[in-house]
């Protein structure tokens, strides 16, 4: 029997992914605990380097064939990407689509959490947490993080996709793909620094299989501020 990937290159038939990867980025050289959002030049600390080459060694080690790589055109993103280049040698291709989302607060040292509602400048950005009010709105988040997704599994060749992103669309996504509502507490999300969420595409649906967090036991403390 022929290879996925053969019968692809022959275009007998359409080849889409096994499975696909969303990889959160390492810890962020952040020594002011600002929100960093899209702002430029924030870059992985050593330790965060250090957490994105662990996590790219855990799934590959696992024997996953990694087919495609993605990364958000932010630098944190295309640093945590280069260990995946490495392994693979693979081409890290920029995605738009997986950015962090926008928000007003960039640039400011401070963290979501009721404290917000003591500053009365900030109350016409946090009046609707459904939206939210203070950001890019998370069903359009949800809709282009998807939409990337896609075209990258119908693109793959078979194996499996890595796209690596931010805490924000990764966490937006699995609550999509689960049925949950948008609006959450952003202190309580379920995706780590360097950590993998696995996707399968049962029926033509993303459906989330398998999260990871593979520096959980590296006896390191990561410092995990700044996410929008």
């Amino acid at each position: 029997a022929w290879s996925k990937a053969r019968r692809a290159r022959l275009r007998l038939e359409p080849v889409p992914a096994d499975r696909l990867h969303l990889v959160r980025h390492g810890e962020v050289h952040n020594p002011d605990g600002v929100l960093y959002g899209r702002l430029e030049r924030f870059r992985l600390s050593e330790r965060g380097q250090a957490m994105a080459a662990r996590s790219a060694d855990a799934l590959l080690d696992q024997g996953a064939p990694v087919t495609r790589l993605y990364a958000s055109p932010l630098q944190r993103a295309q640093e945590a990407a280069a260990p995946w280049a490495a392994r693979t040698g693979l081409e890290i291709r920029t995605e738009p689509r997986i950015i962090e989302p926008t928000n007003v607060f960039e640039g400011k040292a401070f963290g979501f959490g009721p404290k917000l509602l003591a500053h009365p400048g900030h109350w016409r950005h946090v009046y609707n947490p459904w939206k939210p009010s203070w950001g890019e709105p998370y069903a359009q988040i949800a809709e282009r993080m998807l939409a990337a997704m896609t075209e990258a599994w119908d693109e793959a060749d078979g194996g499996d996709v890595v796209m690596v992103s931010h805490q924000l669309p990764i966490w937006t996504v699995h609550r999509a793909v689960v049925g949950e509502r948008f609006i959450h507490d952003p202190r309580k999300r379920r995706c780590a620094l360097s950590s993998i969420t696995t996707f399968e595409r049962p029926g033509g649906r993303f459906a989330e299989i398998r999260y990871q967090d593979p520096n959980a036991d590296s006896g390191d403390t990561p410092i995990d501020r700044g996410a929008v």
